[in-house]
């Protein structure tokens, strides 16, 4: 059974659209299987995720990523009916939902923001921003050739810069921000499960990301830790070509009187902010270890810290090496 609404040619006429969501709970009705594979017939327990983002940064491709996770997903749904929608969903069988609005509607199809924090207000629901780098958004359109919601007049940067400003305070109060830049599909469905997927007991997903800041920050960053600091492998000829990941890299960087005071005060930072983070409810958080090129000392360090955490039950841990594979 097709398990998404699309309102791609929505024409104004609100009442055709909720009646097609009234009649979409009755076929649903009798599935009773939630996205876990449990039995799930009680009513009143609707779990909702908000998919936002800026234009060209993955929102389609976050939509299939939680429709294979098992959520029942609307795209393109005007602000003006989210109400509507909820109350038809919350009578059937469908427990996880994932809901993209038409974020950038006029004013006769409803304001999302306001929307949003209305069923916030009365459910269980989180906010997913898609962020993304300029560079990748204009090269995005350029090759799709498509045309950007705020490209009225002026360039394609503009358009961005647009969006951005009209979406920041959404972003602001996002629970979770993806910065999908430099991620594969595979690589978002997988953020996309660890922050919004569990079985019993909440988990944070904790990514360590490392990078190199000649390539800029990535933009999803909770906390940031620079690492340049530490002496360069880059400047040691038999080292410059390898990476964080081999053993005589490691080697160099473990001779840094430097390291070892700086792991464990990070150590005892993390330790003492993931408790208040899971507390807090928080469900993804993403630490940037950053070094000049990101080939060297930020894949090293991350990787160390990361293995300070494992085994600790109550987090799921990733490691991504965004610039790793890059040449200088």
């Amino acid at each position: 059974m097709q398990r998404r609404i699309g309102f791609q040619e929505f024409d104004g006429q609100l009442a055709p659209a909720a009646q097609q969501l009234l009649d979409e709970r009755f076929e649903l009705r009798n599935e009773g299987v939630g996205a876990f594979g449990r039995k799930e017939l009680h009513m009143g327990s609707l779990r909702i995720v908000f998919v936002t983002g800026l234009s060209g940064a993955g929102l389609s491709q976050a939509i299939k990523s939680f429709e294979d996770l098992g959520f029942y997903c609307i795209e393109h749904l005007p602000p003006a009916v989210l109400d509507a929608a909820v109350a038809a969903l919350e009578n059937s069988a469908t427990r996880d939902v994932a809901i993209a609005l038409d974020m950038r509607s006029d004013a006769s199809l409803g304001d999302a923001r306001i929307a949003i924090d209305r069923i916030i207000r009365s459910h269980s629901a989180k906010v997913l921003f898609l962020d993304a780098s300029d560079e990748l958004l204009v090269r995005r359109f350029s090759e799709t050739r498509r045309r950007h919601p705020f490209a009225q007049t002026g360039s394609v940067r503009e358009a961005i810069e647009a969006d951005r400003r009209v979406l920041a305070p959404l972003r602001e109060r996002a629970d979770v921000v993806i910065d999908t830049t430099s991620l594969t599909h595979g690589a978002l469905k997988d953020r996309i499960a660890g922050a919004f997927l569990s079985a019993g007991p909440v988990r944070l997903g904790v990514t360590f990301v490392s990078f190199g800041f000649k390539f800029g920050l990535p933009t999803d960053l909770d906390l940031l830790f620079d690492v340049r600091f530490l002496r360069n492998p880059n400047y040691e000829e038999p080292l410059a070509e390898q990476t964080g990941e081999d053993a005589a890299v490691g080697a160099f960087i473990e001779d840094d009187p430097s390291l070892d005071p700086f792991l464990a005060k990070v150590g005892d930072l993390l330790d003492f902010l993931l408790p208040r983070y899971l507390a807090e409810g928080k469900t993804q958080l993403t630490i940037g270890i950053g070094c000049t090129g990101g080939r060297h000392r930020s894949v090293y360090v991350a990787r160390r810290l990361m293995r300070r955490f494992e085994g600790d039950l109550r987090l799921d841990l990733t490691l991504e090496a965004r610039d790793m594979a890059r040449v200088a």
